[in-house]
């Protein structure tokens, strides 16, 4: 090894000097800052996104430095299922995710999924606001899914390659559901032939032929720009999209007590902000899609859309806690 000259050692103990100085802060910000990855599915300028920006702003006024989130827009990290996944093993710390995509590993929750219960968004919203809400909230946190609060993305509806308005026209269509068995059988017993796939690819499997249909949200039907690929939206608003603002496990577990109700109460306030910001949203959607060729057409028949709906009812009321549990929910005021 070379030995150092005096003039070296002295600038080295110089470097490492003003080296030693600077690094306690710099490194006493580091420890103190947290880093979340955070999953959305949609652009910066949607409801899904500034959600977080939202949550973010608020966590760091009450802990300032104590948290640096990394928020991950269009889909980049994956699917709901792909995003979900990584929320269960802790890859990613926080996102959005609908009821449709956790009933996979808590069946109960398709309660929420039923087509047709739900008369309009207050009344989602009472339900999940009472005890129903509360043990979704516990058999989810078991999956290693923190629950801080329900959202209401809207109600979904019907989109075509042409205006379908009697559920008689859905025979022989291949209709893209979500991975779910109930909007499975849902579609299914219309006639049509139902395949998953995750939401990032219906673009292009719509704009391909391998599906004719799907069911979306007015917020992201145009979001996702298919009014391009499916122009029409029959306005059947058979389910009302549940979603929940979740945190991985592993994530929540690690945060002490004060921490948590930060979260807890940015979360909430967050997803208020997020049901204001999806009705807004909703209209600003319509308009656009009308602007690129998109159609709203209305359904006929309604009673016929409700009976199809009605039979699955029966066949996932065993899964839900059974048919006086669907009828007391009908009934909240």
């Amino acid at each position: 090894m070379p030995r150092l000259t005096r003039r070296q050692f002295l600038r080295s103990a110089s470097t490492l000097g003003l080296a030693a100085l600077a690094t306690p802060a710099l490194v006493g910000r580091a420890a103190a800052a947290t880093s979340l990855t955070i999953a959305s599915l949609l652009g910066p300028d949607k409801p899904e996104t500034r959600i977080w920006e939202r949550i973010r702003d608020r966590v760091e006024a009450e802990l300032p430095g104590a948290f640096r989130f990394n928020i991950v827009a269009n889909a980049a990290l994956g699917g709901e299922k792909e995003v979900a996944e990584g929320l269960r093993l802790g890859s990613i710390q926080a996102s959005l995710s609908t009821i449709s995509t956790l009933s996979g590993w808590v069946p109960e929750t398709q309660i929420l999924d039923l087509p047709f219960l739900f008369r309009d968004r207050d009344h989602l919203r009472k339900v999940v606001q009472g005890g129903l809400g509360a043990e979704l909230k516990q058999k989810l946190g078991a999956e290693n899914f923190v629950v801080a609060d329900y959202i209401n993305y809207g109600a979904r509806h019907l989109l075509a390659k042409e205006a379908i308005t009697r559920p008689e026209q859905l025979k022989g269509k291949r209709i893209r559901v979500i991975q779910s068995p109930l909007h499975t059988e849902l579609w299914a017993s219309f006639g049509a032939n139902p395949t998953a796939i995750p939401i990032p690819e219906t673009y292009n499997a719509l704009s391909t032929g391998v599906v004719d249909a799907m069911d979306l949200t007015k917020s992201a039907y145009a979001g996702f720009k298919l009014y391009e690929v499916v122009p029409y939206l029959t306005e059947t608003g058979h389910i009302w999209a549940s979603g929940v603002v979740v945190f991985a496990a592993p994530f929540w577990k690690r945060l002490d007590e004060r921490q948590r109700a930060v979260f807890q109460a940015a979360a909430s306030d967050g997803a208020r902000y997020f049901d204001e910001l999806i009705i807004s949203d909703e209209a600003a959607s319509m308009q656009l899609a009308a602007q690129n060729g998109g159609q709203i057409v209305q359904p006929e028949d309604r009673p016929a859309w409700e009976k199809g709906a009605r039979t699955v009812w029966q066949s996932f009321a065993g899964k839900v806690g059974g048919m006086n549990k669907i009828e007391a929910i009908r009934a909240v005021g």
